[in-house]
Order: C-alpha cells, then sequence, then structure tokens
C-alpha cells in the first residue's frame, strides 16, 4: 500500500491501539524508569560542615553607602597637615574617581581619635558606645574590593560577583548549615532605611533552590507580609487547606523531583510555624527595661536599635543568618553632618549588641560583622565656597571594618594604609578574603562549598580568596 494515500480514519483505527500500549507502557515504568527524587523530610535540617565550626551564626551589619574611614577607624595626621592641597600625583597614579578630579584637594578628619581598651584600639569621639567594646573588636584597616560604584560593590561583597543572579552569603551559609530551628528562618534580613543599591540581589539565593533566600522582615506591623489569617479563614479550615496543598505537592515532588517544590512544601510548613513564632519574636515586652535602655530602644518604633535588638532574639531563638542593612552613609557633601547622624542612629545598638550577646554567653559563637561596600576618599569633593559642606567621594582601595565574636580574635588591629589612606601598605584583605574567612568560622573550607549549576561548580568567592588565618582566635 502507498502511504502517501492512507487515509487518516485508517491510520488512527489500526495504529491507535498500539499508541496507547505505548502510552501505557511509559507511565507504567515511569518509576522504574527514573528513581524517585522526593525532598528528605526536612530540607533545611541541620547538617555536618567540614570542620568544626567556631560559629553557629552570624549577624552582618551591612553599612549601605559605605562609611568613611577616616572618619572613624583610620586616623591620619598628615591629612589635616595637608588639608586643602592635592594629594601628590605620585599617590594618585591612574586611579578613576566615581564623582570627583584626581587633583581635588585633601581633607583631614573631621573628628578627633583616641585610644581604647587594653588592645589601645583607635575609635573616632562619633562612636563612644562602640569604643566601650573596643576589645572584643577586630578591627581590619586593609579591606579592598574590586568595585566603586554602589550597586555592584554592595553584591560584590554581599554574594563574590558584581552582578545579580549569584548566591548571598547567608544563602551559601544555610546550603553548608541546615537551619537549626524549624519555627522560624533561618535567614532573615532586616532593612532601616527606603532602599538598597543592589536590591534584593543582596539577600538572594541566586540559582540555588529558592529555598535558601533570605526573609524579610518589615520594621513596622506584621513583621512578614499575609502572617495573618485573612477574615473568615478560621484555624481548621487553613489546616486542612495546608494539608491538601501537601499532599499534592508531595504527589508532583515524588513525579519530578523538582527541588522548587521542595521549597514550596517548606514555605507553607514554615509560614504555618511563622504564624505563632513571629509575633512572639517580635514581641519586646518581655525584654527589661535595662535591656531596652541599653540598645536605645522604643519598642513601638521603627530603628535600627530595634533590629540589633531583634537580632540578638533571633539568634537565640536558632535563627542561623542575620543581615541588617542601615542605608545612607553615601557621604558625597557634609561627611561630618552625614558621620554623626548615622552614627547617633546605629552606634549605640551595634555595641549593646556586642554587648549583650557577651553577657548572655551568645558570643563566643556568633560572628558580628560590621562594615560597608567600600570606603571613602581622602580628597574633599565638593567645594565649601559653593555653600556645600565637604564630603569625600568612593574609594575602594582601602576601607575598614571590624569583627567580633565567633572565632575572630579579639582586641586586634589588623592591616595599614599609607600617610593618607589611600593605599595599603600592610595585609591587604580582600572581599573574597573576608568571605573565606567567615565561612571558615562557621566550620567550611570556603574551596569545597560549592554547588554545581551551567555545567560547572561554583562558590561564594569565585577563583578566589584565602583564609586570613591571622584573624582567627
Amino acid at each position: 500500500m502507498n502511504i502517501n494515500n492512507i487515509p487518516r480514519r485508517y491510520f488512527l483505527r489500526d495504529c491507535g491501539i498500539g499508541l496507547g500500549k505505548m502510552a501505557a507502557a511509559g507511565l507504567l515504568t515511569q518509576s522504574l524508569a527514573r528513581p524517585a527524587q522526593a525532598a528528605p523530610e526536612a530540607p533545611l535540617g541541620a547538617r555536618t560542615p567540614h570542620f568544626q565550626p567556631s560559629a553557629k551564626a552570624v549577624i552582618h551589619l551591612f553599612m549601605a553607602g559605605a562609611p568613611s574611614q577616616l572618619e572613624l577607624f583610620t586616623p591620619k595626621p598628615e591629612l589635616t597637615r595637608l588639608e586643602g592641597k592635592p594629594l601628590p600625583a605620585s599617590i594618585i597614579g591612574n586611579q578613576r574617581y566615581a564623582f570627583i578630579r584626581p587633583d581635588a584637594a585633601v581633607m583631614g578628619g573631621r573628628f578627633a581619635f583616641a585610644k581604647h581598651g587594653e588592645s589601645g584600639a583607635e575609635i573616632s569621639d562619633a562612636m563612644p558606645h562602640l569604643a566601650q567594646v573596643a576589645d572584643d573588636l577586630c578591627i581590619v584597616r586593609s579591606v579592598t574590593t574590586d568595585q566603586f560604584n554602589h550597586a555592584p560593590a554592595q553584591i560584590f561583597f554581599n554574594t563574590g560577583f558584581s552582578q545579580p543572579g549569584r548566591p548571598c552569603l547567608g544563602s551559601w551559609a544555610i546550603y553548608g548549615l541546615g537551619a537549626e530551628t524549624q519555627n522560624l528562618p533561618s535567614f532573615v534580613v532586616m532593612s532601616t532605611g527606603s532602599g538598597l543599591s543592589g536590591g534584593s540581589a543582596l539577600w538572594s539565593s541566586g540559582f540555588l533552590p529558592t529555598l535558601y533566600t533570605g526573609t524579610r522582615f518589615r520594621s513596622s506591623g506584621p513583621p512578614i507580609l499575609n502572617v495573618e489569617n485573612p477574615a473568615g479563614v478560621t484555624d481548621s479550615l487553613q489546616q486542612e487547606t495546608y494539608d491538601l496543598v501537601n499532599r499534592l505537592n508531595a504527589r508532583r515532588l515524588e513525579a519530578t523531583g523538582d527541588s522548587e517544590i521542595a521549597t514550596r512544601i517548606a514555605s507553607f510548613e514554615m509560614a504555618s510555624q511563622l504564624q505563632s513564632s513571629a509575633p512572639e519574636l517580635t514581641d519586646l515586652a518581655t525584654e527589661t527595661a535595662e535591656t531596652l535602655a541599653l540598645y536605645g530602644c522604643d519598642p513601638a518604633k521603627p530603628s535600627y536599635a530595634r533590629s540589633c535588638l531583634l537580632a540578638r532574639r533571633m539568634i537565640e531563638r536558632g535563627v542561623r543568618f542575620v543581615n541588617i542593612f542601615h542605608e545612607g552613609w553615601d557621604a558625597h557633601s557634609n561627611v561630618e553632618g552625614n558621620t554623626k547622624n548615622n552614627c547617633k542612629a546605629t552606634d549605640q545598638a551595634t555595641a549593646a549588641l556586642v554587648t549583650d550577646l557577651k553577657r548572655r554567653g551568645l558570643l563566643d559563637e556568633t560572628l558580628v560583622i560590621w562594615g560597608g561596600e567600600f570606603g571613602r576618599t581622602p580628597m574633599v569633593e565638593t567645594n565649601p565656597a559653593l555653600g556645600r559642606a565637604m564630603g569625600r567621594d568612593h574609594h575602594p582601595q582601602a576601607f575598614t571594618m571590624w569583627m567580633a565574636g565567633g572565632g575572630i580574635k579579639p582586641g586586634m588591629t589588623w592591616g595599614a594604609t599609607d600617610d593618607f589612606g589611600f593605599h595599603i601598605t600592610e595585609n591587604p584583605v580582600h572581599v573574597h578574603d573576608l568571605q573565606a574567612t567567615i565561612l571558615h568560622c562557621l566550620g567550611f573550607d570556603h574551596e569545597r562549598l560549592t554547588y554545581k549549576h551551567a555545567g560547572r561548580e561554583f562558590r561564594l568567592t569565585d577563583v578566589h580568596g584565602h583564609v586570613v588565618k591571622e584573624l582567627l582566635a
């Protein structure tokens, strides 16, 4: 028979049974052809790191906008002596700036410095509260980054890459460690401002399953949107809905092995727990008047102080990673006023957090990190003759951060810069080195904590970074 002359009805009548058998065979042997890939019973259950960690949790206080190290942690008398004169051309070289000319005039620090504690840490009088815990800090004056604009620099510090799409530090930590609590998210994000240059990429899980994305807590009202039951929805009706949806999701997960379905199941279970745990967490009525005064916290008002106190409460309840983003440090003009205002908002609560963790026995196992995305130039950006107070431009070559607790050596200042605060002269610490060191404190070899994506193994530090062992206790 000429196949070109076979009628469509004949084909369907005689071959349909065969097609049906093929379909049936495919359905019946599907489970044999592909083993079930159901998620583990606890997708975020606690896991074993590469080696014994010194830190069980991290609180990252990210000062978005980049604080000026020259106003806070790095006194440079030479800048004061040369104020109003240009930096030597040999110092500047081919350096590019975001907003100012390379021949801009030098500006000295706007605050007085003093040595504090037995360690003799040099901290300016803009941070009187932090100065009281100087012996608990490890101050790193020689941090350097690859980026000099806010968005890519913020993303780079938090994800190891300058463009969105990579997992953030918190996501890598949870991917490696798992969760210690099933009642709260293992990775929580709080912000004290209206927006961040790097956006949600700063707490994104990137190509990791969305199970590892940070959970944003709001500063006022219900901490999480939709955490309360809608009007008319009873607890029993909600539980029946959860049960049905979870059964359907479990069937689909068994059939496909899609990790995003495992994330969906875990998110529903977490949502159910959060309806009781989130209100209890954010109710500060159980805190003593002495503790509230220590932080400078008004429980009824959103603030950086309230976020710091909540961070301590989260750590007590088993949250692994807490990000607090405080925006507003971008002092292109009036660096003195900017520094005063931001220190007024953050200094007391930051010091209180270190003190409170320590007195509760939590600092040894909690790594606290403080710093921004880069530093500020030793040259002035704005001219007071124009009616604007003097500010500083972006400076990626050298800036200052500090860490405390969690296996970090206390009462130490590491690294140094030249007389102008321009170039690092001792012990440079790249952002990738900091990331490697943080993962080390959590019990991970940063070269071995990887995830296969797009055909290759990725890691937080890409192909760079080394642990700064001198910072470890």
